[in-house]
């Protein structure tokens, strides 16, 4: 039996429909079947320390700006603390006031005082040697019996009244000539000490109006602006340190099996398109707020989150924090 031009063209059609059909199938299982790349993302992260002042004041110039790499010891903010100051002012003339004190003290008492200790200390001298010669003929006449008991009393008093004279005199002459007791010239030589710190304390307070980097790194950002007031230990600016990169990564744990401390692994920054070296060296679960509780059916389980950090095992030329870095589950 002859086949018409139309059913022959049914044929084809539905030849070339199962030929389409079959490819279409052919690409979807070899589709299924291929295994998709999976990866685990993190991202690059710098550690940054906090610049700030151990004294309130007014900011007076900010020498640096964001975005801005800096050395250690440069000057990144200065303060204005007229209070501190003043401060410095007083605790300079309390140290000009003991060092005088204590100059005196070490010197002792002047050429003109020793002098009048001397005389006085002569006249008592004089004086003994009077009461002693007037207490010995009243003595004999006593013995005698030609005074009264009470009249040799009262020379005998007077005589030792003028032995208690002469020794104070020579007492006051001898102090005069030593100068003060060791004890006064050691609290004297204490309170200029004590006025030093004091001096050296306020100068460490002016000094912490000149804030300067500690660490090599680069301004991240930067909170007031000049001719605000700042008060203690408030943060004026923090400071990237540029130069000490890490990467982290938050895995489950059922992805940590090729991922072992020390372990150099490999990851790909898709800013820099690039892969890089790293070395891992942190590992530790993400703790929770509340008590963990099993919550899946029997055979099944929880799985926990870690936070794994990794530091590249060399120095990444345009690795910036915050850029993304993708390694391979």
């Amino acid at each position: 039996m002859e086949i018409n031009k139309q059913e022959k063209n049914i044929i084809l059609s539905l030849v070339a429909l199962g030929s389409v059909i079959a490819i279409v199938c052919v690409i979807g299982i070899v589709i299924f079947h291929q295994k998709e790349t999976e990866f685990i993302q993190g991202q690059a992260e710098v550690n940054e320390y906090r610049v700030s002042s151990k004294v309130p004041g007014r900011i007076l110039e900010i020498r640096v700006r964001e975005g801005q790499r800096v050395k250690a010891g440069d000057t990144l903010a200065i303060l204005e603390a007229p209070d501190i100051e003043a401060k410095l002012a007083q605790a300079k003339a309390v140290k000009t006031a003991a060092s005088a004190q204590n100059a005196k003290a070490q010197k002792g008492a002047r050429q003109e005082e020793i002098q009048g200790a001397y005389e006085l200390w002569q006249k008592a001298k004089a004086g003994l040697e009077i009461m002693e010669k007037s207490y010995k003929r009243v003595e004999n006449l006593y013995n005698e019996g030609v005074v009264s008991e009470q009249k040799r009393d009262e020379t005998k008093a007077q005589y030792d009244a003028a032995v208690a004279t002469e020794k104070a005199a020579h007492a006051q002459y001898t102090m005069a000539q030593n100068g003060a007791e060791s004890e006064t010239k050691a609290m004297a030589a204490a309170q200029v000490r004590q006025a030093e710190g004091v001096v050296a304390e306020v100068n460490a307070y002016i000094d912490e109006t000149i804030l300067t980097a500690s660490i090599d790194g680069e301004v991240s950002e930067i909170f007031p602006m000049t001719g605000e007031l700042v008060g203690t230990g408030a943060p004026i600016m923090n400071i990237a340190v540029i130069d000490d990169l890490w990467t982290t990564f938050n895995v489950r744990e059922d992805l940590l099996r090729d991922l072992k401390m020390d372990a150099e692994i490999t990851g790909y920054v898709p800013a820099l398109d690039r892969n890089i070296n790293l070395k891992i060296n942190y590992m530790k679960d993400i703790g929770s707020y509340a008590t963990w509780k099993a919550t899946k059916a029997t055979g099944q389980y929880d799985l926990k989150t870690f936070e794994v950090r990794a530091v590249p095992t060399e120095k990444v030329e345009g690795l910036r924090p915050g850029m993304s870095v993708l390694i391979e589950k």
